[in-house]
């Protein structure tokens, strides 16, 4: 899950440096993540998850590290078929 979370990084979240390259309790609004690329990047994992965050995880806490943003997925339903694609 936590190679998802970087790649769709890299892909929506704009950040100045690869998220490979990040400590997963790296400051992303520090690597230049904005609420408008968080948004993005919720959708993204939205997609490929085929989830939806509540609005209780709509904080900008959420989407503050790589770490807490796998929290927030760890927290929701994912099917089986979906779990084994989270690895």
């Amino acid at each position: 899950m936590n190679q998802t979370v970087r790649r769709l990084l890299d892909r929506q979240g704009c950040l100045h440096r690869p998220a490979m390259t990040l400590a997963s309790d790296a400051n992303l609004y520090d690597e230049g993540l904005t609420p408008f690329a968080a948004i993005r990047v919720m959708l993204a994992l939205e997609d490929h998850y085929e989830i939806e965050f509540p609005v209780s995880m709509l904080r900008r806490q959420s989407f503050a590290s790589i770490d807490s943003i796998v929290a927030c997925l760890e927290a929701l339903p994912l099917s089986k078929r979906l779990a084994s694609r989270a690895a």
